[in-house]
């Protein structure tokens, strides 16, 4: 398993382009400090990253592993998104008591609510380990010369990365330690963080600000949505993390950001410091194809198809739009994000221009024959692999969707087969509280609708031999109703509600008799069958991308290369710019009145809908200290160059002083290929304006605590 990467790969400076790049803040160079200075960073590397000291890092946290977030206080404040939020809002939104609609703001620290499962990460330091991972992985295949050193080991590779975790887990008690792989799998990085678990709701604006514009704007520009919601972190007496208590008070940082109300410019320096979730930069002509044309498929029309009955129950019963908001959300926002990505990858031609990059990676290594000897055949496997496995992996994709991400009541009986038939009254108490958690969010009969109408579109889409065996009782039992068996099923089974703990514990028969369990093992059984379709094809595939990776590295040495995000802790860097999209140019932030200018027409789109005093407060403008100082207007969303992805949902926007000056919250329609190719013209970075956040949190929701604990 041995990888061939000179050090000059991984530290060399930027490339001109400052806007494109997620950099680790351990990796910046001198070169790289100087771009960064010109363009007008005030912070040396020191300052920006300083694993023995205080640095800026240190103000930023990963929110509940699938978002960003910055404390922006010495009482442990935390600034992320709305929508990184939502989840704990609506979990502790009831239709008494709906905070999901309504707002929140605490007037005390006693009034702060804590949620369940919502936790923040400090990281500490990241590390290299590349060698001691390389070294164990060379040490298992000597010892195990059958082993095709061309099919990358994922057991024994995961193994060995949970040793190392381990050993650096035993000389930080007390820490989390995770090991990721960068650069396609030729480098390794172990972060260490420090975890807290009592986090609190302080603040949240109503929903139609938080998420104003919806799905009719999601991804789009521009935006005057205010995508904010705020958290305090708690701790013990001595600042060390603690499971929450009411004991516990607020966490004293080692370090918050100073929010800045001075505004800015086109040109400005602007950088974003957060979590990046996922890119695939490297990737060949072929995998994008897959993505596009298998994986994306299948993600917009069964989403698609799931909403629509989703939203239907929503609108008609406000007990279920609760339940639902957050799925609902989630599976909306990849499901216009699927759609904007293939309309990109078309539009901008990304299949072709990446083909024309594996045609000069040919031509580089056709000259030398040490190189050709280890990259020649790169191409021609995965070619062969990916056209090999193409109909599998669009099937899986449709698959996944109905079975695994649609149809909701599988994962009951998952849980329940995996629990053994003489229940003691531990393992019952355990079973009731996962069950209470699950049929908080869920309605049998939205369930049932939805499964019907994903069964019947999961037979139109894929051919015969990717039917689980369930369709021989629906096509021999029901004459190929799905709604017929679906209601069936759900009229017969006991795991639709939390009644059923208890008479799954008293009855062990119920795996016999219980419909529900055939159902999920049928979807259990076809899983495992179509997964051992494609491994083999996955391992040729996973070790040729690999290989491309390393090409593209090695023969571009002069030129800088970030790793694809992996959810670790990124630095993007270029400054407050707008853009040009065909023959439309687009202003770099919005204004008061483009806001009002939605709002009056909530009539004819729901989701511009804003409640009246909102609406009569932003009239007013009185805007005070929030203006900016050239128009004096509130400027609600802007626009940068950085280059972001999800997971940076939440990310600080700093200025060259390291000042937050926004929140970080969505990419542009025009450029949403981003997660494959970055294009400096049309990609752009949209956050929601510092001003606007403060300006509500202080004329609409009165909460002048935060605003004098802000220190403004």
């Amino acid at each position: 398993m041995k990888r061939i990467i000179l050090p000059l790969l991984l530290l060399c400076s930027m490339a001109s382009k400052a806007d494109e790049g997620m950099w680790m803040l351990n990796r910046i160079d001198p070169k790289t400090a100087e771009v960064m200075k010109s363009l007008g960073l005030q912070l040396t590397p020191r300052e920006l990253y300083n694993p023995d000291g205080e640095s800026l890092k240190d103000c930023v946290v990963d929110f509940c592993d699938f978002c960003s977030g910055v404390v922006v206080s010495p009482q442990g404040l935390v600034f992320t998104n709305h929508h990184c939020g939502f989840s704990g809002i609506q979990k502790l939104s009831t239709t008494e008591d709906d905070i999901l609609k309504n707002g929140f703001a605490a007037r005390s620290f006693e009034e702060e609510r804590p949620v369940e499962g919502f936790f923040v990460r400090f990281l500490e330091r990241t590390e290299e380990c590349t060698g001691r991972v390389m070294r164990a992985m060379d040490d298992i295949y000597k010892a195990n010369p059958k082993v095709d050193p061309k099919r990358l080991d994922y057991e024994n590779l995961d193994s060995v990365m949970s040793a190392v975790e381990k050993e650096y887990t035993e000389a930080n008690p007390g820490r989390y330690c995770l090991v990721r792989s960068f650069y396609g799998g030729n480098a390794y990085y172990v972060s260490i963080y420090k975890v807290y678990n009592d986090v609190r709701l302080v603040f949240a604006p109503t929903q139609t600000l938080g998420k104003f514009g919806g799905d009719t704007d999601n991804w789009m520009w521009p935006r005057q949505t205010c995508d904010f919601s705020v958290f305090r972190i708690y701790a013990d007496k001595d600042g060390e993390p603690a499971e929450y208590s009411r004991d516990n008070v607020p966490l004293k940082p080692k370090r918050y950001a100073k929010v800045s109300i001075d505004g800015f410019q086109p040109g400005d320096y602007c950088m974003t410091v957060g979590y990046p979730g996922s890119t695939d930069r490297y990737l060949s002509s072929y995998g994008i194809r897959e993505r596009v044309d298998g994986i994306n498929v299948s993600m917009i029309d069964v989403r698609g198809k799931k909403q629509e009955v989703w939203k239907r129950w929503m609108d008609s019963d406000r007990a279920i739009a609760i339940k639902y908001a957050s799925k609902f959300a989630s599976s909306s926002n990849y499901w216009k994000n699927s759609i904007g990505m293939n309309k990109a990858v078309r539009e901008l031609d990304v299949i072709g221009q990446k083909q024309q990059l594996e045609q000069d990676i040919r031509r580089w290594y056709g000259k030398n024959a040490g190189l050709k000897a280890r990259f020649g055949t790169m191409f021609d496997e995965l070619s062969e692999a990916y056209g090999n496995r193409f109909e599998a992996m669009r099937a899986y994709g449709f698959f996944s969707e109905t079975f695994l991400r649609g149809i909701e009541l599988r994962r009951v009986a998952a849980v329940a087969a995996s629990k053994p038939t003489d229940m003691d009254s531990t393992e019952v108490e355990l079973a009731r509280e996962q069950a209470k958690a699950f049929f908080k969010d869920y309605d049998a009969r939205v369930d049932e609708e939805t499964m019907a109408v994903l069964l019947d579109n999961y037979r139109q889409q894929v051919g015969p031999e990717y039917l689980p065996s369930l369709y021989k009782d629906i096509d021999s039992l029901f004459k190929g109703d799905t709604r017929a068996y679906a209601h069936d099923l759900f009229s017969r089974t006991v795991l639709k509600d939390i009644s059923c703990v208890e008479k799954f514990a008293a009855d062990s028969t119920l795996r016999q008799t219980d419909p529900m369990f055939k159902y999920y093992e049928s979807v259990r059984d076809f899983q495992t069958d179509i997964a051992k379709r494609i491994r083999a094809d996955r391992q040729t595939i996973d070790y040729n991308e690999h290989m491309l990776t390393q090409a593209i590295l090695e023969r571009d040495q002069e030129t800088p290369h970030y790793s694809d995000a992996n959810f670790s802790m990124r630095l993007s860097y270029g400054y407050i710019q707008d853009y040009t999209a065909g023959s439309q140019h687009f202003d770099y932030y919005t204004s008061s009145q483009s806001l009002l200018d939605k709002a009056a027409k909530q009539g004819e789109i729901e989701d511009y809908a804003l409640e009246d005093d909102i609406v009569s407060l932003i009239k007013k403008r009185d805007f005070g200290r929030y203006a900016d100082p050239g128009d004096k207007d509130l400027h609600l969303c802007f626009l940068s160059n950085n280059d972001i992805t999800g997971g940076n949902s939440g990310s600080p926007m700093f200025n060259g002083r390291g000042e937050l000056i926004g929140l970080a919250f969505d990419g542009n329609w025009e450029a949403m290929s981003g997660d494959i190719t970055f294009n400096p013209d049309l990609q752009r970075c949209i956050g929601v304006d510092i001003r606007f956040v403060l300006y509500l949190i202080d004329r609409w929701g009165h909460a002048d605590r935060l605003i004098k604990e802000l220190n403004l």
